[in-house]
């Protein structure tokens, strides 16, 4: 009950947190465009993203993490492990290779930080020693 009345007070507030993150995701892209090493999501033309998540495909994601760390910047992992590697798909007897991309996600995306009233600045800073530690 308490749960379902915060939630709907909060529910009101979503179409406008939406735009926040979409505004905050463009900026993150902007700042990124070009740096080497660095692919940010790409939005279809028929979609609209809500950037839940900002998420980068980079190749050396570990150490761009201890990197970003360093900066006490918190960039996190979201999905860490295939769905068809966890314990919950185990009966289908799908192993490593069995979805090669999905694997190779895993190991390259990392999620930048990610909220409505993120500051520019921060998204700046981001970016910054994103693009330094690619230079």
């Amino acid at each position: 009950g308490i749960q379902g009345g915060i939630l709907s007070v909060k529910l009101k507030h979503l179409p406008a947190w939406n735009e926040a993150r979409r505004k905050k995701a463009q900026l993150y892209s902007q700042m990124l465009s070009g740096a080497d090493g660095v692919a940010p999501p790409k939005e279809a033309d028929y979609a609209r993203h809500i950037y839940h998540i900002y998420a980068i495909r980079v190749q050396t994601r570990d150490k761009l993490l201890n990197a970003m760390a360093e900066k006490r910047i918190g960039c996190g992992i979201h999905y860490p492990v295939p769905i068809h590697l966890t314990d919950a798909y185990r009966s289908l007897g799908l192993g490593k290779g069995s979805f090669p991309v999905a694997e190779i996600c895993a190991e390259e995306f990392v999620s930048l930080p990610m909220f409505p009233e993120l500051p520019e600045k921060q998204i700046k800073y981001v970016a910054a020693e994103i693009k330094r530690f690619y230079s």
